[in-house]
């Protein structure tokens, strides 16, 4: 009689556990699809495991990106030393912790359930204290599923998270690299007397380089290149801003130096000096053949005529760095003789080939003494060739752009 009351004592005992456990599943399995947030899941996870476990210590270990942290626990400090971290990365499978084990950074705890994805450890759960010994075997098995399915819904929730923010970066990207083609010419003039032509290599379709013509009559015209810190969609705005304030404020002044004085506090009005932008802006008389140039701070173009090779480096700080620009230089040069002006950004001589060496000034201006003959659309096809050729399978690591000037 005694055999048979304990036999339905504990037939009733199993059935009570298994609607606990499927009542249990039931309600996570409805949180999850309810959307429940990380920090509800880890509470309902704690709660169930020590209400309705009898659980007496638990930590549940988690990976949020390249950190392991402590998402929830039972009697457990919440702090992960290097030890505890160690020991857990060792187990690929559930792992009950025996006196031989000299695990005395676990002290306390008898079982370590690991839970992977795709091959990957995202979470582990330690515990310890397990009340009734009579099933633990099925409490273990239980914890086991419960733990695998919160983890797995988190991780599912992370990749989640980052594959939204993955497609906002792109269509940012996307915006930025339409705003930054809106703002660079689609053609250059080509007349009797001059003739312009650009290389335009934008890293991975959106870079912070910017050019620009600008025509005041019919014998003088201005270009500019620039090189605008950042990238991305704050690098596109500013660019967008930059190019206003250059097509208003070089209407307004007769000269470069107050011009580029100017630009300067209309930029750092914006940016704080937060970002800073290299520019080279030249103005051409045609009929006096003049030209006029401030360099603030961009890598110094070079004019080649038929007896000489200058680098053209006068002029002043970055635009956007401070406040007020001090001792801004405009140099002035006569053109005796046909001209080519050759404006670029950094990534031209910064260009790597196999062996990681640069492209440089040097090649850079043997080439343009080879070829300055040539008309500017063709000079930057065979640039083009040359920087090609050099590079090889490289790929290219920073923006390119190029503004070629033949003065004719």
């Amino acid at each position: 009689m005694n055999r048979e009351l304990s036999l339905l004592e504990k037939l009733e005992k199993d059935v009570n556990l298994k609607q606990l456990q499927i009542k249990a599943l039931l309600t996570i399995t409805q949180a999850i699809n309810d959307n429940v947030s990380a920090e509800g899941l880890f509470n309902m996870y704690n709660s169930f495991l020590s209400w309705e476990m009898g659980i007496e210590k638990m930590a549940l270990i988690v990976k949020n990106h390249d950190n392991w942290e402590c998402a929830a626990s039972i009697n457990f400090n919440n702090i992960l030393s290097s030890g505890f971290l160690e020991i857990l990365l060792q187990h690929k499978r559930l792992h009950t912790i025996k006196v031989d084990d000299h695990y005395t950074e676990l002290e306390g705890f008898d079982i370590i359930i690991p839970v992977f994805h795709k091959d990957l450890p995202i979470s582990y759960a330690v515990i310890g204290g397990i009340k009734d010994k009579d099933d633990i075997y099925n409490k273990i098995q239980f914890i086991t599923t419960i733990t695998n399915i919160i983890a797995v819904a988190i991780e599912n929730k992370r990749l989640f998270k980052r594959q939204i923010e993955q497609e906002r970066y792109k269509r940012e990207m996307e915006l930025a690299s339409e705003v930054q083609q809106m703002l660079i010419p689609e053609t250059l003039p080509v007349e009797d007397d001059f003739a312009l032509s650009m290389i335009y290599k934008p890293h991975f379709n959106i870079g912070g380089d910017y050019l620009d013509f600008i025509r005041f009559d019919a014998h003088r015209f201005a270009f500019c290149i620039a090189d605008i810190s950042g990238k991305g969609v704050s690098a596109a705005l500013l660019m967008a801003n930059f190019q206003a304030m250059i097509q208003s404020l070089i209407f307004q002044y007769r000269d470069l130096e107050t011009f580029v004085f100017a630009l300067n506090q209309a930029v750092y009005r914006i940016t704080k000096s937060d970002k800073y932008i290299t520019f080279f802006v030249a103005e051409v008389d045609i009929k006096s053949r003049v030209l006029k140039y401030v360099n603030a701070g961009h890598f110094p173009p070079i004019l080649k005529t038929k007896n000489q090779l200058i680098r053209l480096d006068q002029g002043c700080s970055f635009i956007g760095a401070f406040e007020k620009l001090e001792q801004i230089q405009e140099k002035v040069i006569h053109l005796d003789s046909e001209a080519m002006i050759v404006c670029f950004t950094d990534g031209l001589p910064d260009l790597k080939n196999y062996s990681d060496e640069y492209f440089g000034d040097a090649t850079l201006e043997s080439f343009v003494n080879n070829n300055y003959l040539l008309s500017p659309a063709v000079f930057n096809t065979k640039l083009l060739d040359e920087m090609d050729t050099f590079r090889g399978d490289n790929r290219i690591e920073d923006d390119i752009a190029v503004l070629t000037c033949k003065i004719y």
